[in-house]
Formats: structure tokens, sequence, C-alpha cells
């Protein structure tokens, strides 16, 4: 069973940074669709980063695009997301995601893998 751990959640003001962390415990060896989701209490998960590292593949959603960075490191089996200018509206749950489809305009499809989550707090 694979398993996607987060890290580097927290509270913030508006416009500053945070960059999340996701290690895998396994090596997909840059041959996977990896992303991140966006969960808010009532509203439905949104697909806001998604990454093909082997395909050169990166997409984002309107909401995140130019804001946000998904990268991986792939030494270390290790997924982020670069957060800049944060607003209050990126605030909620971020989950990790690995072995998706990637999608466009959606973002992510289904995935097989996803974490437990890290929560995002954003102050105005």
């Amino acid at each position: 069973q694979v398993q996607l751990t987060e890290s580097g959640g927290g509270s913030v003001q508006a416009g500053e940074s945070l960059t999340l962390s996701c290690v895998a415990s396994t090596d997909f060896n840059r041959r996977a669709c990896m992303g991140w989701f966006r969960q808010v209490p009532g509203k439905e998960r949104e697909g806001v980063a998604s990454i093909y590292d082997g395909a050169g593949f990166t997409y984002y959603s309107p909401s995140v695009r130019g804001r946000f960075n998904v990268s991986q490191e792939n030494a270390r089996n290790t997924l982020y997301l670069r957060m800049d200018n944060l607003k209050p509206e990126d605030a909620g749950t971020y989950y990790c995601a690995a072995l998706c489809i990637c999608s466009v305009p959606a973002v992510l499809g289904n995935c097989a893998h996803l974490g437990l989550g890290t929560q995002v707090s954003v102050s105005s």
C-alpha cells in the first residue's frame, strides 16, 4: 500500500507564502501523474495542481495559476506545492495524490492514492 504523507500546512496572513511537501513511500520514477487537491467544508474537492514529470507536464486551476508552483524531487520521492501570495479563499485541507489521471481543465481525475491532508488557513 502506497503511503503519502503531507506536511507544511499552517496559518498565514494574506499575501504570505507556504510550501507543502508530500513524501511518498514508493518511487514513481517520474512515470505517474501526481498532484494536489484542496477541499473546503461544504464544497467539492478541487484539483489545484498536477504534474507528470516524465512528460514535462504541469497544470493549474485558474484560481491558483501564477501563484502556485508544483514540483517533484524524485531522489527523495517528494512532491511540493509552493504557494505564494496566499488569499483567504486558498484556505482548506490540501491533499497529495498519486497515480492520477492528469486532466485538462479539471487538473486531476481519479487518483489511486491520497494522503491524509494538511490544513492551510489564511487570514485577511
